[in-house]
């Protein structure tokens, strides 16, 4: 959504419909907003990366763990894409999750060996 299309929304309802899509900074599993869930679209059209968003593992047979073998050769090749381009930006995925990348979370320093997280809970 372009903000220009909504320029009457109070602070407010902007923050309530982010937090539709984005955990508000003292909600888990985001505690501090370091952490995104997204996919790839083409077009608004989003494309095949095995599993939904979200999708457990019981319901998914373990294909929502990001390096899955039972989900198919085009599905492992959008994964790869996804994770060659935001791992090159410094983020970090949560292997049970495909499309769970933190940066500067307390689960980030964790991967990476920094001495401590950018971001933390209020």
């Amino acid at each position: 959504m372009d903000l220009r299309e909504i320029p009457d929304w109070s602070p407010r309802r902007l923050d309530a419909e982010a937090s539709m899509h984005v955990s508000p900074l003292d909600v888990a599993p985001h505690p501090c907003g370091a952490a995104v869930d997204l996919t790839l679209t083409d077009n608004g059209d989003e494309l095949d990366l095995g599993t939904a968003v979200n999708a457990t593992p019981a319901a998914s047979a373990n294909a929502c763990f990001t390096a899955a073998d039972n989900i198919t050769t085009g599905a492992r090749a959008w994964r790869r894409v996804l994770c060659e381009a935001l791992s090159d930006a410094g983020l970090v995925n949560y292997p049970p999750e495909w499309w769970h990348w933190s940066y500067g979370d307390r689960y980030w320093a964790a991967v990476t060996g920094a001495a401590c997280s950018i971001y933390a809970p209020r």
